[in-house]
């Protein structure tokens, strides 16, 4: 069973959906002490940093989340919820995130003036390390569904799962032992997100 973190400003009921076409069983979670019951967990979300760490904490989700990470099992990160596991985001000001991914989110800074922020639509991921689970069966490049203003650094190269060409090249998904992140939506990116989650729903 996969548990999909509810902290108030996720799209988690069309994660939950596309998880359901894949043949996978999920649910709601939006307490701490039901978090530990899951065999995976997904971290969605839109919207900003700030608003997303204060409604994790206020739900106590913040030290469960961190505490299933350690345990090994499987952790999806997806869009804020990518951005949420890193240390910290300079989005109004500088803040402290969950910290179970080494780096830190910063704001797209781009020398065109024709690229816009938010970087909103399709464009292509490429492999950035070999073998990587989530992207079994999928066809490189592959195109999927962005809408973000901010991105991931991460302190180690290693972390960088795939890149994608906008305003530079920037880090479009991590992944390191158990824990996955993406910054684009799986869940928007028809054939290629559903892909996605049927490989990461059968991990383990």
């Amino acid at each position: 069973m996969i548990g999909i973190v509810d902290y108030g400003m996720g799209n988690l009921r069309s994660v939950q959906k596309a998880l359901q076409r894949v043949g996978a069983d999920a649910e709601i979670v939006n307490a701490g002490e039901q978090v530990d019951r899951y065999e995976k967990l997904i971290v969605p979300g839109v919207g900003a940093f700030k608003d997303a760490m204060t409604h994790l904490h206020e739900r106590q989700l913040i030290e469960p989340i961190r505490n299933f990470v350690a345990s090994g099992r499987y952790t999806l990160g997806i869009c804020l919820g990518l951005q949420l596991l890193f240390e910290t985001s300079t989005e109004d000001g500088l803040h402290e995130g969950l910290g179970v991914m080494p780096g830190r989110v910063v704001h797209f800074e781009p020398d065109d003036p024709a690229l816009k922020v938010p970087h909103m639509g399709w464009n292509a991921i490429e492999p950035a390390k070999d073998d990587n689970p989530l992207l079994a069966g999928i066809e490189s490049p592959a195109y999927v569904y962005f809408v973000h203003s901010y991105y991931a650094d991460p302190a180690e190269a290693g972390d960088v799962a795939t890149v994608t060409d906008y305003a530079g090249r920037f880090c479009s998904s991590v992944w390191r032992d158990n824990l996955f992140a993406t910054q684009f939506h799986p869940e928007k990116s028809q054939q290629v997100g559903l892909k996605m989650l049927f490989n990461f729903a059968g991990l383990g």
